[in-house]
This record gives structure tokens, C-alpha cells and sequence, in this order.
């Protein structure tokens, strides 16, 4: 069975590149997000098998979406992703229970890795 996956990036642009690459390979993109509070909703919503999400976003940040995410699921598999130079935040991601990250501009070989380490 395809995974279902959540996109969260505040670029459309973004997201439908990481859609393509996800798509392109048999995963099932089952939702997007345009910032981290419409995130947590539609975790809520779709409960997921992954959730790709940026760490900046307007309204509420891919940080505190992940936290937010966890409290409801424990069990979350979320990858964190990010533009250079946001190491702190990263590693703060990883403390809080992101599973990996993947660094902007994407490579579709470091998404498709990290995706199959994270949910097969």
C-alpha cells in the first residue's frame, strides 16, 4: 500500500516539487499544508504515515508544529526540512522527535532516502 504523506511548505512552489518527486515514486501525497498551524489540522484530519514539514512557515512555525503534532501522536513520523544555515533549528527538531531533515534545494535523491529510512 502507498504511503500517505502530509506536505507542509508556506511555497507553493515547494510543495509541488516535493509532490512530484513523491508522486513520481508511488508514495501518495495526501495532503498539503501552507503553514504549520494548517499542519496540525490536517494531521488531525488525514493521520498521515509521514509528514514533510518546513521549519519556517507564517502563523505558526514548522518547530512548533512538530511539537504540536507529537503531543496528539507520539508515534508522528515527521522530516523536518530546511533552508542552509538553520542548523539550531534542526537540531532542536531532532530533540523534539523529527525522525530526519532534508536541506533546500531539494535533491530528489536525499527526499526518497529519507523518506524509505523513515516509513519504508
Amino acid at each position: 500500500m502507498a504511503k500517505n504523506i502530509l506536505v507542509c511548505d508556506d511555497a507553493a512552489f515547494m510543495r509541488m516539487m516535493i509532490k512530484d518527486i513523491l508522486t513520481k515514486n508511488g508514495y501518495n501525497v495526501a495532503g498539503e499544508a501552507e503553514n504549520g498551524a494548517k499542519a496540525v489540522e490536517k494531521y488531525k484530519e488525514l493521520t498521515p504515515d509521514l509528514v514533510l514539514m518546513d521549519i519556517t512557515m507564517p502563523e505558526m512555525d514548522g518547530l512548533q508544529a512538530l511539537k504540536e503534532i507529537r503531543k496528539m501522536d507520539a508515534n508522528a513520523k515527521i522530516i523536518m526540512c530546511s533552508a542552509m544555515g538553520q542548523q539550531a533549528m534542526v537540531i532542536e527538531s531532532i530533540q523534539n522527535g523529527a525522525k530526519d531533515f532534508i536541506v533546500k534545494p531539494f535533491q530528489a535523491e536525499r527526499v526518497l532516502e529519507a523518506v524509505k529510512k523513515v516509513v519504508g
